[in-house]
């Protein structure tokens, strides 16, 4: 069996905690939340990006009615969808 390099394997192993510092980031400060991250944890939590039109991209996750929508101001995200992911967040957090 392949091994990964050593730099990917402590990517892979970090990766719990540097979500879990991106998402205290979002959570205190919600008026300043990178477009990219938003995806990432948006992806972390179990959402599919789906259609891209323009600046927006969707998520949907199964079994999830409520969808979740950025849009790519300038590399951030608006604040009230910062307050959208977060309340998936606090809704899928033991997922992470």
């Amino acid at each position: 069996m392949r091994q990964l390099p050593r730099s990917q394997r402590i990517c892979v192993k970090l990766a719990g905690e540097c979500s879990k510092k991106l998402i205290a980031a979002v959570r205190n400060n919600p008026k300043d939340v990178r477009f990219d991250d938003a995806c990432k944890i948006a992806e972390r939590l179990g959402f599919t990006k789906g259609a891209a039109k323009g600046s927006h991209h969707a998520f949907s996750r199964p079994g999830e009615p409520v969808g979740l929508n950025f849009q790519d101001r300038s590399g951030k995200i608006m604040p009230y969808q910062a307050r959208q992911l977060i309340a998936m967040i606090d809704k899928y957090e033991d997922e992470l």
